[in-house]
């Protein structure tokens, strides 16, 4: 694996089932992707037990907001909303409990609440949207957003971060924080632990099928603009070091080779068979190679067919910009309505 940059770009993708005769062939395969993304993330470390302390709880009109912080690795914590739907909202099974999602907040320095709160942007309020559908939502600042925006800093400047873990990466973080998010969802008596999904916009999105690659506790996942490959890309280095918000350090030397150690369709095919959705508009202006988004989503849609689960992914792309308008929000709730709610998904 690994490719120099001006033969992808000449040469088109490298197709993911290259070398894959069956099933067996592409989880080797699979293996071997997963290998070396936990090399480039700087690994995760192992989590801790379950643990939270409730901050406060705010009645909202259908369902209550409880703001809380829970524990992760390393001695920190993560304040989170979680939205519990009111009994007057159908979505419990025979015990009680409700599917679940965690709802992972885009670029903006007010983290969660601009998913989980009224005061969320104009189609950033997913969270707020899925609790009134009947899941049980958790939506946790992610590091430098929200509730934790180093002191003195602006929001999304991850400098502190690297400067006492700097063999790690925000991805691996944010990943392993998620997870301890899941382990805490799992641990509730109202969730039914086989159904939980995450949604994300921008930065949330590819968090989002980060965690669904990395953990199968994941049983849909949702991604808004968020996917975006080297393969024509006008500034693969967002993706290095940068003064303000760092994603994978390790990338940022290869990327002075002009090479890549993998393309991020191979990431994205870490969650296969996992029901994914994935949007993404032509005027883009943050992600704007849509045809190369496009050209990935077609190998995705290829994995999966072979994995006799063609039904579990979708792609949907528009004319529109880097947003998560309303006919697509509702387009990705009934998807995870499906997997997540209908008798199929349990």
């Amino acid at each position: 694996m690994g490719y120099n940059l001006y033969e992808l770009n000449k040469n088109g993708l490298p197709k993911l089932l290259d070398g894959v005769e069956d099933e067996q062939g592409w989880l080797r395969k699979r293996e071997r992707i997963e290998r070396l993304w936990l090399e480039f993330i700087g690994g995760l470390p192992e989590r801790v037990p379950v643990s939270y302390e409730v901050v406060g709880e705010t009645q909202e009109d259908d369902h209550t907001r409880v703001h809380l912080v829970y524990d992760t690795v390393l001695g920190d914590k993560v304040p989170a909303y979680m939205l519990v739907p009111d009994g007057s909202v159908e979505g419990t099974d025979r015990f009680g409990r409700r599917p679940a999602v965690l709802a992972l907040h885009p670029t903006h320095e007010s983290g969660k609440a601009n998913v989980a709160t009224k005061d969320g942007n104009e189609n950033r309020r997913y969270g707020l949207e899925l609790v009134s559908r009947g899941y049980v939502v958790l939506a946790p600042d992610a590091l430098t957003a929200g509730e934790r925006i180093y002191e003195g800093l602006p929001s999304f400047r991850s400098a502190p971060f690297y400067e006492k873990h700097p063999e790690w990466s925000t991805v691996g973080k944010n990943a392993v924080d998620h997870m301890q998010a899941l382990d805490l969802l799992c641990s509730l008596g109202n969730v039914d632990v086989s159904r939980i999904g995450a949604i994300g916009h921008s930065f949330g999105a590819y968090n989002a099928y980060f965690l669904a690659g990395l953990d199968r506790r994941i049983r849909a996942a949702v991604s808004s603009c968020g996917f975006s490959p080297f393969y024509g890309d006008h500034r693969p280095t967002h993706w290095g070091i940068r003064d303000w918000y760092t994603h994978l350090p390790k990338i940022t030397e290869c990327l002075g080779r002009y090479e890549v150690p993998f393309e991020f369709h191979e990431i994205a095919a870490l969650a296969a068979p996992t029901p994914s959705f994935y949007y993404f508009g032509q005027r883009d202006r943050i992600f704007p190679h849509w045809k190369e988004i496009g050209a990935c989503m077609a190998e995705l849609d290829e994995l999966y067919r072979f994995l006799g689960a063609e039904d579990r992914f979708r792609a949907v792309m528009t004319s529109g910009g880097h947003d998560f308008p309303p006919e697509i929000r509702h387009l990705a709730y009934l998807f995870l309505d499906r997997w997540l709610k209908e008798p199929q998904a349990v």
